[in-house]
């Protein structure tokens, strides 16, 4: 007897997914990752940088997804689908999709190792006379933003 149960697709170093679950999946193991981007829209490319994937939600519409050197974060709910591939470091190309705008993320390797193999490290800045540190204090009787916006945790989105 032949199962009415849909089969789940499968993938094997590259594909198209257009499941939230999926996309979700896929971006995770860029979290607290430096990565490189290039946004193109039309063909043509508009900017590029390199940052770190701060955040991936889900199911928080009103989070958008940003890229700035600073900081990275992704929301499912921004794209279309998601296309990755793998390169042939064995590491994934990964396109965000919406409309005619894309989105291309690379893991980008700071350090090699004596192997001359990648090496995972965190992106880090550097003091320099180029930035201004400021602190803001807060006004008295007014609450913190963490608990204006429901706190690291809640902030940080569900995932699928």
């Amino acid at each position: 007897m032949v199962s009415s149960e849909p089969v789940a697709r499968f993938f094997v170093n590259s594909g198209l997914v257009s499941s939230r679950v999926d996309i979700y999946h896929l971006l995770r193991p860029l979290l607290k990752q430096t990565v490189s981007y290039r946004y193109l829209r039309a063909g043509v490319a508009i900017s590029h940088g390199t940052g770190w994937v701060e955040r991936i939600v889900a199911d928080r519409p009103e989070v958008s997804s940003f890229f700035t050197p600073l900081s990275i974060c992704l929301n499912v709910d921004s794209w279309e689908h998601l296309e990755f591939e793998t390169r042939p470091d064995q590491l994934l190309t990964y396109t965000l999709v919406q409309g005619d705008e894309r989105v291309v993320l690379e893991f980008t390797p700071t350090l090699r190792g004596a192997e001359e193999q990648p090496v995972q490290q965190a992106l880090r800045l550097d003091a320099s006379v180029e930035y201004v540190q400021m602190e803001l204090a807060v006004a008295d009787g007014e609450p913190d933003a963490d608990a204006r916006f429901g706190g690291d945790e809640e902030a940080a989105g569900g995932g699928v």
